[in-house]
């Protein structure tokens, strides 16, 4: 695996890079959701590219952007072992050479769910994915469906922007207790860690989407929001300080 921390380097090496390019974009922190996406793409492409870049742009609140794990070396060696082919670990500076004067700005569905409750979250996110488009040129790109939001919106940011690119989405890869993996999970108490399942559980199995928001309640989380959309359940509650964003789909609600 070849690992470049300048993507003025990583500029000279991509016209060399032959056959189809897999493209998996991370904030590192990885674990097997991350894994299954790499491994998605190691079956479909010739040559897979990962990047790691904690995002500033798409944290609303400083504190969360602190906390966030970082684990490089061991994200590293996860995918070294994988069989990926090159490893993106870009500045700030590098990414930001404007300082986030230009940005992308969805007028819809950003401004909905997670939108809703985190201002200027997916700004972010769909500003730094279009600029790591551009510097991969991936032929396809892979993203999780536990952030079916952020999924939709970059699929449909490809569309607006005339990317040749494919937008692959993968399935949540659960823990077997139920819990969507997330980096975000290192980050809950034993107590928490415990109660967290009970998400996934109430979003699939309640009646509706009021009910399941008094089940939540009921059972300690802080609820954002619980909405149907799209064929599937979505819905962020937060256990303490973590906040935790999963969705199931409608057929699979009893």
């Amino acid at each position: 695996m070849e690992i470049f921390n300048s993507l003025k380097e990583w500029r000279k090496q991509r016209p060399q890079i032959k056959g189809l390019v897999g493209f998996v974009p991370t904030m590192g922190a990885l674990h097997q959701g991350h894994l299954s996406l790499v491994q998605r793409s190691l079956e479909e492409t010739d040559q897979t590219v990962v990047s790691i870049f904690v995002n500033p742009t798409q944290f609303d609140d400083p504190k969360d952007l602190d906390k966030y794990p970082r684990l490089l070396e061991k994200d590293t060696e996860l995918l070294e072992e994988a069989g990926v082919s090159f490893l993106l670990l870009p500045s700030f500076e590098e990414i930001y050479q404007d300082q986030y004067r230009f940005r992308v700005q969805e007028k819809d569905l950003s401004q909905r769910f997670c939108g809703k409750f985190r201002p200027g979250h997916f700004d972010g996110v769909l500003t730094v994915v279009l600029k790591l488009l551009n510097l991969v040129k991936p032929h396809k790109a892979f993203f999780g469906e536990k952030d079916y939001q952020q999924y939709l919106l970059i699929r449909d940011m490809v569309k607006a922007f005339f990317l040749d690119v494919d937008v692959v989405s993968v399935p949540i890869v659960r823990e077997k207790d139920g819990l969507a993996m997330s980096s975000r999970n290192l980050r809950l108490s034993p107590q928490e860690r415990e109660k967290a399942p009970l998400f996934y559980k109430i979003l699939k199995q309640a009646p509706s989407t009021e009910a399941a928001v008094k089940e939540l309640e009921n059972v300690g989380f802080r609820v954002d929001y619980v909405e149907d959309f799209e064929g599937r359940r979505l819905g962020a509650v937060y256990l303490g300080e973590i906040r935790l964003i999963d969705n199931v789909p409608l057929k699979g609600v009893s």
